[in-house]
């Protein structure tokens, strides 16, 4: 199979569908792979360093889309990629469609096949394509917190950890998941007074033992979220339900009664967002301030450290990269444990039930989309 990979050209997207080590093996498969010029460049990774791993370099994007059967990137394609899609393409990428009807009507158009890494589930039902993503935005949300706080960047003008004599940030976890626990991890590191709401007694139990005293839990309901939230230095978002928008949980009277100065980073933006006030930034401009809060919502925020991001994600992508590209799509999704769910668009069919109803489409399941 002829796998291509585009530049990613989302603002500030630094990261690569595949690295050279990745396209190495790749090649040892059999297959060829073509990578637009300098789409490694933000990762450090030169068109030498992949023509050394046995790429072929493309002068374009559109020399890339015309030229492969699999277009393999790392955030949803933009309007001009939609474009160059076609019948007989597997794209197999970042999608986050429940949020986004200009994207699914031009997927749908397409006739493409597209499977999303957000969707893929192992054989325990997590999202491993998701998680080495979840990791690294959890941990950033805090970084990017502690520095919204700073009085220059419109925040309290607290320090996240304090110092002696002079009590932490109070942090404000909502989410127990993947992004939710890595940000504790940060946050309890740096000193925070840290707590964590979620609605599953499991969740809490273990991130209790994980943690211990120094984090406090508690089930999230409406009264426990408003008390929390309004209390708040930093309230992090960390809410995602697989496939659909998330749910609004922080409304916008909630932020009227926060603390001025205090900030709220929205790590489920990809999905819409958890506050209602929330819309989607940018790494170019990343804040902006509704009620005196300070809102952080980059919709890309691992793209900040993309040598990081692109070697965790590709750890991950490669054995179904290899699957799609060894098997075909239609046996890799029936045979490969828990890909079959990855498949949102199929030949203008829309196989996410969350995104039908969000979207208004007719659902169509994936097995049955297949045949």
């Amino acid at each position: 199979m002829r796998v291509g990979v585009p530049k990613e050209i989302k603002n500030h997207e630094y990261r690569v569908g595949l690295t050279p080590d990745n396209v190495r093996e790749v090649v040892a498969h059999g297959h060829s792979v073509l990578m637009e010029t300098g789409a490694g460049l933000g990762i450090s990774a030169s068109d030498e360093e992949y023509l050394a791993a046995g790429a072929e370099i493309a002068a374009t994007a559109k020399d890339v889309f015309d030229k492969s059967e699999m277009i393999v990137k790392v955030k949803e394609p933009q309007a001009v990629e939609r474009a160059m899609l076609r019948p007989d393409h597997i794209l197999f990428t970042y999608l986050h469609l429940a949020p986004d009807p200009e994207q699914t009507a031009d997927l749908v158009k397409s006739g493409a096949v597209c499977i999303a890494y957000e969707t893929v589930r192992d054989t325990h039902g997590r999202l491993p394509l998701l998680a080495p993503m979840s990791q690294v935005a959890g941990r950033l949300a805090v970084q990017a917190g502690a520095a919204a706080l700073q009085k220059a960047n419109g925040g309290l003008g607290v320090l996240l950890g304090g110092v002696p004599g002079v009590a932490p940030a109070k942090v404000v976890v909502i989410g127990g998941g993947v992004v939710g626990a890595h940000s504790i991890a940060m946050a309890l590191g740096l000193g925070a007074d840290v707590t964590v709401l979620d609605r599953d007694v499991n969740v809490l139990s273990a991130l209790s033992a994980q943690f211990g005293p120094a984090l406090k839990t508690v089930f999230s309901t409406r009264a426990s979220l408003e008390q929390n939230v309004l209390a708040a230095d930093l309230v992090i978002g960390a809410v995602l339900v697989a496939g659909a928008a998330a749910p609004k949980l922080v409304t916008a009277e909630h932020v009227k009664k926060m603390k001025a100065g205090s900030v709220l980073v929205d790590v489920a933006i990809d999905q819409g967002g958890c506050f209602e006030t929330s819309h989607a930034t940018t790494h170019a401009d990343p804040t902006y301030i509704v009620d005196d809060v300070v809102h952080y919502c980059v919709a890309n925020m691992p793209g900040a450290v993309p040598r990081t991001s692109t070697e965790a994600l590709n750890n991950a992508t490669l054995p179904y990269v290899l699957g799609l590209a060894d098997l075909g799509y239609e046996k890799a999704l029936k045979t490969i444990p828990g890909f079959l769910p990855g498949l949102n668009v199929y030949k203008g069919k829309v196989t996410v039930e969350e995104v039908a109803e969000n979207l208004g489409y007719e659902y169509v399941a994936p097995e049955v989309a297949l045949g």
